[in-house]
């Protein structure tokens, strides 16, 4: 049975990361755009403690988030809790200087060690490869990410938004540590994966972590038709509003708000719907949220134990009709 709206999560659901010995609360707390910039401090670490109540132990992050202040915000809050007690994935290849980028030998080393200091930790559960790297030799890279893990400074692999072909190559490549996670984006109005990553990742013992289940906040429903953005949205913040290019799509905000009685149908909030759906896929491990306030937390946590039935589903494919997206991974547009 679907929990009631902002319901609370006794003891939050989890999930097998891929072939990995890490078990993952279903909902992440993610820190893009938010954690050490644009939140204030004191809200980002309620947000952080609201999480822990709830039981989400899984904290994402990057050595590019706020330029390195997002990791080092965490190693701060996280420094007094045991350090068994969460599961800490981060992940590099985006600029971090004019001269650090990539997926070298030579950056995997380099920014491995930035992102400990930051987290003030020995290690991290998962080191990500934030995209595809088509400046580096596939084996360099699965050569340096295999360096890392065997000398105890990450405990297993994943990557983010990496065509089929070379998520195929590296799972093949012998003598190297293998994935076990994928991090694309996903969500009702946006299905690229399930053409192609999805089916492949079964197959090759790797999860799906994903990345905007709410599609950068339209599938909360706080975007109406014909309005101007809420001013404290995320549409209106000059620091966060990265890729709300949809948020001006009349047609799918006016489809969202035909969500609405769906969800209240079931006791649950759009954004609990939203979730909800993403957690559908059993290949899904988890559900990244970009909490601003504990509040948020608290919803997004409350989808952790719905299950929707194949009416509901079929009802949301009729109401979204043809405003969902199918796009290739992001890694495939950076090749040239």
């Amino acid at each position: 049975m679907p929990l009631q709206a902002g319901a609370i999560v006794d003891a939050m659901r989890k999930r097998q990361l891929g072939a990995s010995d890490l078990m993952v609360s279903e909902i992440c707390l993610g820190s893009w755009l938010t954690y050490g910039g644009a939140v204030e401090h004191e809200r980002a670490e309620a947000c952080v403690a609201k999480a822990f109540e709830l039981g989400i132990d899984f904290i994402d992050t990057a050595n590019v988030y706020s330029g390195g202040a997002a990791e080092e915000f965490l190693g701060e809050v996280l420094a007094d809790r045991p350090r068994d007690s969460y599961v800490l994935a981060t992940k590099l290849f985006f600029p971090m200087s004019e001269t650090d980028r990539g997926l070298s030998r030579e950056q995997v080393a380099k920014q491995i060690d930035a992102s400990l200091r930051r987290l003030r930790t020995d290690y991290v559960d998962l080191y990500q490869c934030h995209r595809y790297d088509w400046d580096t030799p596939l084996e360099e890279t699965m050569e340096a990410l295999t360096e890392v893990v065997r000398q105890g400074k990450a405990r297993w692999l994943g990557f983010s938004e990496w065509p089929e072909e070379q998520i195929r190559e590296a799972q093949a490549m012998a003598g190297v540590e293998h994935f076990v996670s994928s991090q694309p984006q996903y969500s009702l109005i946006w299905r690229g994966p399930e053409r192609d990553v999805i089916p492949a990742s079964r197959e090759l013992g790797i999860s799906q972590i994903v990345w905007s289940p709410l599609g950068q906040g339209i599938l909360t429903g706080k975007y109406l038709p014909g309005q101007a953005p809420p001013s404290d949205s995320r549409a209106a913040h000059q620091r966060m509003n990265y890729f709300m290019d949809r948020a001006e799509d009349e047609a799918l905000l006016e489809r969202v708000q035909r969500l609405k009685p769906v969800a209240a149908g079931l006791g649950l909030t759009l954004a609990q719907l939203a979730l909800a759906w993403v957690l559908r896929e059993e290949n899904v491990a988890s559900a990244i949220v970009g909490a601003t306030r504990p509040e948020q937390v608290s919803d997004n946590a409350g989808a952790a134990d719905v299950s929707l039935d194949g009416e509901t589903l079929a009802q949301i494919d009729e109401i979204i009709g043809d405003r969902v997206l199918y796009e290739p991974p992001a890694s495939v547009g950076m090749r040239d």
